[in-house]
């Protein structure tokens, strides 16, 4: 498909927000075990006063349907589940999305035993779809606390991160943890959950020209 380019900022496989999540092996959790997935194409509006989250499109390769990027999110509960790519609502097919690398190594890996069941899987997820879709809300909800929203997202996201990395990478990869690393690995992951919760504050708010 082709599209505006003054009119939208478009996001593919090399906006650095897809690549790190193409090479991030610490979002093989998310992809994996929670379904949260991202587009293989998202499209920004450049104009407007309104913030980032809600200038974002996806465009849908087989209908052609613009959604807003507010209909995978969380207070739709439709942010995660996502194995297979978005659903459209519109033409009731799949839109495609990027897979993380490690995700993709331990996919292939594992095809012998989860090939064999991959269609009936897969029909049986988009035959839940639709209800899914059914009471989609677009409407951005007041919220009352700012700080207190970005501060647990990041601690959430430090703690998630500091359990994936200090302890489950290690025992997949059969290493030692030390009462040194665990200890270490709190303040650091801590720090970088903030940052990371305050960096998307400041991020999703963005405002455009």
């Amino acid at each position: 498909m082709n599209y505006d380019k003054n009119k939208y900022k478009i996001w593919n496989w090399k906006s650095p927000v897809i690549l790190h999540w193409i090479i991030n092996p610490g979002l093989v959790i998310n992809e994996l075990i929670l379904g949260q997935t991202i587009p293989k194409v998202m499209l920004i509006e450049r104009a407007g006063n309104k913030p980032f989250y809600q200038r974002s499109l996806v465009p849908c390769p087989h209908c052609g349907t613009f959604h807003n990027g507010l209909k995978w999110s969380s207070q739709n509960k439709t942010a995660f589940k996502n194995w297979f790519g978005y659903y459209c609502d519109n033409c009731k097919e799949i839109i495609p999305v990027h897979r993380n690398l490690t995700s993709l190594i331990i996919l292939i890996l594992t095809f012998p035993v989860w090939g064999w069941f991959r269609k009936s899987i897969r029909q049986s997820w988009l035959n839940k779809q639709p209800e899914r879709y059914r009471n989609i809300n677009l409407e951005i909800p007041e919220k009352k606390n700012t700080t207190k929203n970005w501060l647990k997202s990041g601690l959430f996201f430090g703690l998630f991160m500091y359990v994936t990395m200090i302890i489950i990478f290690p025992l997949i990869e059969q290493k030692e943890m030390t009462q040194k690393s665990l200890l270490i690995g709190i303040p650091v992951w801590l720090i970088c959950g903030l940052a990371w919760g305050y960096t998307m504050k400041v991020w999703m708010n963005r405002k455009g020209k």
